[in-house]
């Protein structure tokens, strides 16, 4: 029996950072098998090396020119555990306001002005959507693309006005932030919030928050859908219709393992959302069940990465970062592979709706399992849950009360910083010695749901997700484009299909 067929893609994946090349075995009828190539390598753990601790909060924001705020938080609570040191609740509060304002802005930007441009593909002329689609998400002139980059640029400001500036701020530092917000700053945040929350009810879901929030089932959804024309020709309501319409709802399972670190600072100060639910909470989930999350059982493997290799894999506090120059086929990606009690598994804000337990994303993957559907649905209204808890926040910050507490010398030793960012869960784990950085490794969102095969020779989450998938034009692969994207890979894209023999 001849072998399946070979077909490597490159794609235009996720328009945003990086490149990445996709190659997948295709036997004319479905995906068979993949491997995911980060093709750059950068390097930032090592330059960090010999540096002062401090110079993290500056360089490790560069990381990413779109999660900028995510890096400097985990950066932030790695130095404040090295300094046993509890920062003041006001600067928990500031830190985390940041930080959902990026979180809020990124979800928008990715779903309306990267993923439903999917839609315009020639693949879908012959679909009811098809020039409603491009009226709405032409790049640069379609409705919802520039109403979204107007709103998602005002709810930036929260972050210029408590941080600075964004993207690449620093304002926060071990003991809390550097900054001092004033009563009229908290004035601002608040009149910025109730202003995209008001844009976000209207464009987005066509409804209030109240009334989004009580969709609890699959049946709910649909009921929702037909109850009104606001409903349906919202944002939400148009990606209903075009994803089922698609059959983005039966693609892109991947491992069915879910994994957010959460934000626990947000838990100790007991900000929940609307509905009593917990609101990033950390866990793990394999098999449906849910445990405790615990960074000790995070490991990363490099067996099939481009990098010195080592037996199984390392926690990050031993983990080292050395490229690997030699031509070795098996290795194939420039990212690690991490591992949560050596099981691959997804973040993001899918991950962060099952472990919170929210009730509509625990009954659409239990009936229909992760698809590309329910991840891009969890995203898009991941804002839904999150702008009630800022609104919160900004109601908590008392201008009078202290927002930094005293750190001099930062000591030798070993600390870690989890959090959740946009895409999932962030990473750093540092390491003193001599007062200088002896070691630094980052895990990323991307690097969890886009890493190659471990030393167990098993697939990555998005690897998985490709498997099963049917190509209507292998030369417009547009289902594989839907996948990776549901994802959010933060890999600017690289942008030709070619085919090797």
């Amino acid at each position: 029996m001849s072998e399946a067929p070979k077909i490597t893609l490159n794609i235009p994946l996720n328009r945003v950072e990086g490149d990445l090349e996709l190659t997948l075995e295709y036997d004319g009828a479905a995906v068979t098998n993949s491997w995911s190539s980060g093709i750059m390598f950068r390097g930032f753990e090592n330059m960090l090396k010999g540096r002062a601790p401090r110079d993290g909060l500056v360089l490790t924001p560069r990381v990413c020119g779109i999660c900028g705020t995510a890096h400097l938080l985990a950066a932030a609570k790695a130095l404040d555990m090295l300094c046993g040191v509890t920062i003041p609740d006001n600067a928990v509060l500031v830190r985390h306001l940041a930080l959902l304002a990026e979180h809020v802005q990124s979800d928008i930007r990715h779903g309306v002005l990267m993923f439903m441009q999917d839609f315009l593909n020639p693949a879908y002329k012959t679909q009811p959507f098809y020039a409603e689609a491009g009226l709405r998400y032409e790049p640069f002139r379609g409705t919802s693309v520039i109403k979204a980059i107007q709103a998602t640029k005002k709810i930036l400001e929260i972050v210029a006005i408590v941080g600075g500036q964004w993207p690449n701020s620093s304002f926060m530092v071990p003991g809390g932030i550097a900054t001092t917000p004033t009563f009229n700053d908290m004035v601002g945040c608040s009149y910025i919030e109730r202003s995209f929350t008001t844009w976000y009810e209207q464009e987005i879901l066509g409804c209030s928050l109240e009334r989004w929030a009580a969709v609890k089932i699959e049946s709910d959804l649909d009921s929702w859908l037909e109850e009104k024309d606001n409903h349906r020709n919202g944002d939400l309501g148009f990606f209903l219709q075009c994803a089922r319409q698609a059959g983005l709802d039966c693609i892109g399972a991947g491992h069915g393992n879910f994994i957010s670190a959460g934000l626990n600072d947000i838990s100790r100060l007991s900000m929940q959302t609307s509905d009593g639910t917990a609101c990033l909470s950390a866990g793990f989930i394999t098999k449906g069940e849910k445990s405790d999350f615990n960074q000790a059982r995070i490991t990363e493997h490099v067996a099939f990465s481009r990098f010195e290799g080592y037996g199984s894999g390392l926690h990050p506090f031993e983990g080292v970062t050395i490229p690997s120059f030699a031509q070795n086929p098996d290795k194939y990606s420039w990212a690690k592979a991490p591992r949560y009690n050596d099981l691959p598994a997804e973040t993001g804000p899918l991950a962060e709706a099952l472990v919170d337990g929210a009730p509509l994303f625990t009954d659409l993957v239990r009936r229909r399992g992760p698809t590309v559907f329910t991840r891009e649905l969890a995203r898009l209204t991941r804002p839904a849950r999150l702008l009630p808890i800022m609104k919160k926040m900004i109601a908590g910050i008392d201008p009078r009360a202290p927002f930094y507490k005293t750190v001099k010398d930062i000591p030798d030793g070993r600390a870690y910083g989890l959090i959740e960012a946009s895409r999932g869960t962030l990473g750093h784990w540092i390491e003193i010695q001599d007062g200088a950085i002896a070691r630094y490794q980052i895990v990323t969102p991307t690097a969890w749901n886009g890493s190659p095969r471990d030393a167990n020779a098993i697939r990555g989450p998005w690897e998985e997700a490709m498997l099963g998938i049917s190509l209507k034009d292998p030369d417009n692969p547009v289902e594989l484009g839907h996948t990776i994207r549901s994802f959010d890979a933060c890999l600017v894209c690289a942008v030709h299909v070619c085919r090797k023999k």
